[in-house]
């Protein structure tokens, strides 16, 4: 697929606890004198693969990501490393390294340049198609669900996905709507719509009453859960004894997921019994930061 310059050249996605990420591979019980390797299994606009790399000089990274103007930008980040990368046009789920690698890390949030760029559809406060995927080749968009699916089904995946307490009003709204007049305008028009089902003291509040709602169709379209599952399924496979998971997580559903592998999986050390969270001054800085907890083990 052709890129459209304009997405990639302003991808100004800033990564999440940097620092952390960096102090869990500097403590890897191993010569890092010596080449090794690790994958950034979501290599976004290369920000945690940038930092590593310039960090460790006898690091090799892989750097994995479906979103082409992702890949582009992370490119151009990443050129001055361009012998030490490898980049790979994959969701980490269909990945398989040709050899172990000492540690891999993984940033589940969606990054800042597909909320800024309306045309991929993830924002309720830019207009935009309702389109929410990571993977803009692949045929399932956000409209398709709230079309295809029956009120029960779409009510049952805002629950499952957004923990709404309010799904089945909301789902019942948006099947109505459409049964009426077809489809949506965008992403403006339904988030508006969603926020109708709430009363009015909770429609203006912090948090802006359509996220949940965009979160459960955005985790659906892209099959979020799914994907985790086969990466936390995958890494033992992937790294070398001793070798290090990090996986930061952005909402509860991930997270729990996370700690409840770490904590059961009898082939992994559980690095973090409580999540790290950032730093108060970084989440001043950065305030997507601020829901971000990360998570380690180590294989035995």
């Amino acid at each position: 697929m052709e890129i459209d310059s304009k997405n990639s050249s302003f991808f100004n996605h800033k990564s999440v606890m940097v620092d952390q990420i960096i102090y869990s591979i500097n403590n890897f019980p191993q010569q890092l004198d010596k080449k090794f390797v690790g994958i950034d299994a979501t290599l976004g606009g290369g920000g945690h693969s940038f930092e590593l790399l310039n960090k460790f000089p006898n690091l090799q990274m892989i750097g994995l990501d479906q979103d082409p103007y992702a890949i582009e930008a992370a490119s151009n980040k990443l050129n001055i490393f361009k012998n030490r990368i490898k980049i790979i046009k994959t969701n980490f789920s269909d990945f398989k390294p040709e050899d172990k690698v000492s540690f891999v890390i993984a940033d589940l949030g969606f990054n800042s340049n597909q909320i800024e760029t309306a045309e991929r559809g993830f924002s309720f406060q830019k207009d935009g198609p309702i389109d929410m995927r990571m993977n803009p080749t692949q045929k399932t968009k956000a409209e398709d669900l709230i079309k295809n699916l029956t009120e029960n089904e779409l009510a049952d995946l805002i629950y499952k996905y957004g923990e709404e307490k309010l799904s089945r009003k909301i789902a019942r709204k948006i099947k109505n709507d459409i049964q009426i007049k077809g489809s949506y305008s965008g992403t403006k028009e339904l988030a508006y719509a969603i926020g109708g089902c709430f009363p009015p003291k909770q429609r203006y509040r912090k948090i802006h009453p359509a996220t949940r709602t965009f979160q459960a169709l955005r985790i659906a379209v892209n099959k979020e859960i799914e994907v985790l599952d086969k990466l936390l399924n995958n890494a033992s496979s992937w790294l070398v004894p001793s070798g290090i998971i990090s996986i930061i997580s952005f909402h509860s559903i991930e997270d729990r997921k996370v700690k409840n592998y770490f904590k059961n999986d009898e082939r992994f050390f559980n690095l973090t019994k409580k999540p790290i969270v950032p730093s108060e001054d970084e989440v001043k800085i950065n305030k997507r930061s601020r829901s971000a907890k990360l998570r380690i083990a180590q294989l035995k």
